[in-house]
């Protein structure tokens, strides 16, 4: 029970707190592996969502904006994060067919090439994170934090 509201203060109590930390370390145990692969997390991320869409329609392009979309993220983060994925390879960016201001992304060969080296990536940062025991509980910790980002979103 909380005596006093400065002990809602306390870093200790902050789930936000808790949030970040592990999602940085859980970023610093992928970073070797995404290093020798020659990517960034955030690259990582585009990449998954990339194959995915790719293995549900192939050779579709999609919007930047839907990209950032499905990764939470801004037209600020993304457009200086698709370019340096264009520059390194990894994907090609285009005008959009019907309007030149909605730009598509899609896989280049070298893009589809490193989903083979990455199937590894997840089992591998599992097991380095020492988090075995951890993995019953993956689907319910992972439900929880989607019920947490639909209750956020919610609230934007």
């Amino acid at each position: 029970m909380v005596t006093d509201a400065g002990d809602m203060l306390l870093l200790d109590r902050q789930l936000c707190f808790r949030l970040y930390a592990a999602s940085r370390a859980i970023q610093r145990q992928y970073r070797p592996i995404l290093d020798r692969m020659g990517i960034t997390y955030p690259q990582y991320l585009v990449l998954l969502a990339l194959w995915q869409w790719e293995a549900e329609a192939p050779d579709t392009p999609r919007s930047i904006k839907d990209l950032g979309n499905r990764l939470t993220l801004d037209s600020g983060t993304m457009t200086p994060l698709i370019r340096r994925m264009e520059a390194s390879g990894l994907v090609m960016k285009s005008a959009g067919e019907t309007d030149a201001r909605v730009w598509s992304v899609m896989l280049t060969m070298k893009g589809r090439a490193l989903k083979a080296e990455a199937t590894a990536v997840p089992e591998t940062v599992t097991c380095m994170a020492g988090a075995q025991p951890l993995l019953a509980d993956l689907p319910a910790l992972m439900q929880q934090l989607d019920r947490l980002l639909v209750v956020l979103a919610e609230a934007e």
